[in-house]
Protein backbone atom coordinates (compact mmCIF):
# COMPACT_ATOMS: atom_id res chain seq x y z
CA UNK A 1 0.00 0.00 0.00
CA UNK A 2 1.64 3.49 -0.87
CA UNK A 3 1.84 5.88 1.94
CA UNK A 4 0.13 9.04 1.90
CA UNK A 5 1.69 12.26 1.67
CA UNK A 6 0.59 15.86 2.48
CA UNK A 7 0.80 18.57 0.17
CA UNK A 8 1.88 21.94 1.30
CA UNK A 9 -1.47 23.58 2.20
CA UNK A 10 -2.12 20.68 4.19
CA UNK A 11 0.74 20.59 6.08
CA UNK A 12 0.67 24.54 6.64
CA UNK A 13 -2.93 23.96 7.96
CA UNK A 14 -1.82 21.22 10.17
CA UNK A 15 1.08 23.16 11.78
CA UNK A 16 -0.70 25.84 12.38
CA UNK A 17 -3.71 23.81 14.41
CA UNK A 18 -0.78 22.16 16.45
CA UNK A 19 1.29 25.25 16.99
CA UNK A 20 0.08 25.52 20.53
CA UNK A 21 -0.44 21.83 21.65
CA UNK A 22 2.35 20.64 23.90
CA UNK A 23 4.12 17.31 22.85
CA UNK A 24 4.14 14.28 25.40
CA UNK A 25 6.94 14.22 27.83
CA UNK A 26 9.78 12.75 26.29
CA UNK A 27 8.64 13.35 22.41
CA UNK A 28 9.61 16.37 20.64
CA UNK A 29 7.75 18.06 17.91
CA UNK A 30 8.96 17.08 14.53
CA UNK A 31 10.64 19.23 12.72
CA UNK A 32 9.08 21.45 10.19
CA UNK A 33 9.64 21.04 6.64
CA UNK A 34 11.73 23.34 4.24
CA UNK A 35 9.59 26.11 2.43
CA UNK A 36 9.07 25.22 -0.95
CA UNK A 37 10.86 27.67 -3.93
CA UNK A 38 8.46 30.76 -4.85
CA UNK A 39 7.31 29.49 -7.98
CA UNK A 40 6.81 32.13 -10.69
CA UNK A 41 3.01 33.79 -10.77
CA UNK A 42 1.09 32.20 -13.62
CA UNK A 43 -0.42 34.42 -16.08
CA UNK A 44 -3.81 35.32 -15.63
CA UNK A 45 -5.61 33.68 -18.71
CA UNK A 46 -7.39 35.90 -21.45
CA UNK A 47 -10.57 37.37 -20.53
CA UNK A 48 -13.51 36.27 -22.93
CA UNK A 49 -16.93 37.19 -23.21
CA UNK A 50 -19.25 34.98 -21.46
CA UNK A 51 -22.01 34.01 -23.20
CA UNK A 52 -25.78 35.43 -21.87
CA UNK A 53 -26.96 31.78 -21.62
CA UNK A 54 -24.40 30.78 -19.23
CA UNK A 55 -25.31 33.41 -16.78
CA UNK A 56 -29.11 31.93 -16.27
CA UNK A 57 -29.71 30.43 -13.55
CA UNK A 58 -29.90 27.13 -13.29
CA UNK A 59 -34.00 26.02 -13.43
CA UNK A 60 -35.34 23.81 -10.69
CA UNK A 61 -36.27 20.27 -11.06
CA UNK A 62 -39.61 19.62 -11.70
CA UNK A 63 -41.98 17.67 -8.84
CA UNK A 64 -41.35 13.85 -8.61
CA UNK A 65 -44.01 12.15 -10.87
CA UNK A 66 -47.88 10.99 -9.32
CA UNK A 67 -48.89 7.91 -8.96
CA UNK A 68 -52.42 7.07 -7.16
CA UNK A 69 -51.70 4.70 -4.91
CA UNK A 70 -48.27 5.19 -3.66
CA UNK A 71 -46.14 7.15 -1.02
CA UNK A 72 -44.77 10.39 -2.41
CA UNK A 73 -42.07 11.74 -1.15
CA UNK A 74 -42.10 15.12 1.33
CA UNK A 75 -45.05 13.71 3.04
CA UNK A 76 -45.19 11.83 6.60
CA UNK A 77 -46.88 8.61 7.20
CA UNK A 78 -49.48 9.83 9.44
CA UNK A 79 -50.71 12.49 6.63
CA UNK A 80 -50.39 9.31 4.03
CA UNK A 81 -52.29 7.42 6.23
CA UNK A 82 -54.98 9.55 6.49
CA UNK A 83 -55.34 10.16 2.66
CA UNK A 84 -54.93 6.90 1.65
CA UNK A 85 -57.59 5.55 4.04
CA UNK A 86 -60.05 8.65 3.39
CA UNK A 87 -59.82 10.36 6.66
CA UNK A 88 -59.13 13.35 5.75
CA UNK A 89 -62.14 15.23 4.48
CA UNK A 90 -62.20 16.54 0.71
CA UNK A 91 -63.01 20.30 0.63
CA UNK A 92 -64.14 19.86 -2.92
CA UNK A 93 -65.31 16.78 -5.39
CA UNK A 94 -65.17 16.80 -8.62
CA UNK A 95 -67.55 14.28 -9.90
CA UNK A 96 -66.25 13.38 -14.03
CA UNK A 97 -69.42 10.64 -14.62
CA UNK A 98 -70.53 10.89 -18.05
CA UNK A 99 -68.14 12.87 -19.56
CA UNK A 100 -66.10 12.42 -22.47
CA UNK A 101 -62.39 12.57 -22.18
CA UNK A 102 -61.84 16.16 -23.77
CA UNK A 103 -64.48 17.54 -21.67
CA UNK A 104 -63.68 15.91 -18.79
CA UNK A 105 -59.49 16.76 -19.11
CA UNK A 106 -60.63 20.39 -19.73
CA UNK A 107 -63.07 20.72 -16.65
CA UNK A 108 -60.37 18.63 -14.42
CA UNK A 109 -57.66 20.84 -15.44
CA UNK A 110 -59.93 24.11 -14.71
CA UNK A 111 -61.14 23.00 -10.99
CA UNK A 112 -57.37 21.76 -10.03
CA UNK A 113 -56.22 24.75 -10.80
CA UNK A 114 -59.23 26.93 -8.76
CA UNK A 115 -58.82 25.30 -6.00
CA UNK A 116 -54.91 25.43 -5.93
CA UNK A 117 -55.52 29.03 -6.10
CA UNK A 118 -58.44 28.85 -3.09
CA UNK A 119 -55.53 27.56 -0.86
CA UNK A 120 -57.95 23.87 -0.67
CA UNK A 121 -55.86 20.79 0.46
CA UNK A 122 -57.84 18.19 -0.39
CA UNK A 123 -60.13 16.96 -3.15
CA UNK A 124 -61.49 14.09 -4.40
CA UNK A 125 -61.96 13.66 -7.86
CA UNK A 126 -64.52 10.90 -9.08
CA UNK A 127 -64.19 8.86 -12.09
CA UNK A 128 -66.24 5.72 -12.29
CA UNK A 129 -65.28 2.94 -12.67
CA UNK A 130 -66.10 1.87 -16.00
CA UNK A 131 -66.28 -1.09 -17.32
CA UNK A 132 -64.33 -3.83 -15.54
CA UNK A 133 -62.06 -5.61 -15.22
CA UNK A 134 -59.34 -2.64 -17.13
CA UNK A 135 -61.46 -0.12 -15.88
CA UNK A 136 -62.61 3.38 -17.54
CA UNK A 137 -61.05 5.25 -19.87
CA UNK A 138 -61.32 8.58 -17.41
CA UNK A 139 -59.54 6.51 -14.47
CA UNK A 140 -56.73 5.19 -16.69
CA UNK A 141 -56.01 9.05 -18.13
CA UNK A 142 -56.53 10.68 -14.76
CA UNK A 143 -52.69 9.86 -14.11
CA UNK A 144 -51.81 10.76 -16.84
CA UNK A 145 -53.41 14.42 -15.99
CA UNK A 146 -51.98 14.50 -12.98
CA UNK A 147 -48.33 14.25 -14.30
CA UNK A 148 -49.11 17.34 -16.87
CA UNK A 149 -46.24 19.82 -16.61
CA UNK A 150 -48.49 22.31 -15.44
CA UNK A 151 -50.55 19.63 -12.56
CA UNK A 152 -47.22 18.43 -10.93
CA UNK A 153 -46.58 21.39 -9.03
CA UNK A 154 -50.10 21.24 -7.64
CA UNK A 155 -50.12 17.65 -6.03
CA UNK A 156 -48.61 16.29 -3.59
CA UNK A 157 -50.40 13.04 -2.81
CA UNK A 158 -53.16 11.06 -4.79
CA UNK A 159 -54.67 7.76 -3.17
CA UNK A 160 -57.75 5.98 -3.79
CA UNK A 161 -60.29 6.67 -0.69
CA UNK A 162 -60.85 2.75 -0.25
CA UNK A 163 -58.95 -0.44 -1.32
CA UNK A 164 -62.13 -1.64 -3.02
CA UNK A 165 -63.05 1.95 -4.56
CA UNK A 166 -61.27 2.56 -7.42
CA UNK A 167 -63.63 4.96 -9.11
CA UNK A 168 -62.42 7.79 -6.95
CA UNK A 169 -59.58 9.65 -6.06
CA UNK A 170 -58.34 11.76 -3.29
CA UNK A 171 -55.58 14.38 -4.20
CA UNK A 172 -53.38 16.32 -1.32
CA UNK A 173 -52.44 19.97 -2.89
CA UNK A 174 -49.03 21.33 -1.92
CA UNK A 175 -49.72 24.80 -0.11
CA UNK A 176 -49.34 27.62 -1.77
CA UNK A 177 -46.18 29.57 -1.50
CA UNK A 178 -45.80 33.29 -0.78
CA UNK A 179 -42.63 34.65 -0.48
CA UNK A 180 -41.08 31.80 -0.21
CA UNK A 181 -42.82 30.06 2.60
CA UNK A 182 -45.39 28.02 2.62
CA UNK A 183 -48.73 29.41 3.79
CA UNK A 184 -50.39 27.90 6.93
Amino acid sequence: MREKRLNQADLALWRAFTAEIRPLFGHQRPPAPPAPAAAPAPEPPAQRAIAPAALKPAKPLPPPEIRVGEVPGGLDRKRWQALRRGDMRAERTLDLHGRRVAEAHLVFRAFLHRAAAEGVRTVTVVTGKGPQPEGGILQRELPHWLNDPDMRPLVLGAAHPHPTNSGAVNLLLRRRRTNGTAKR
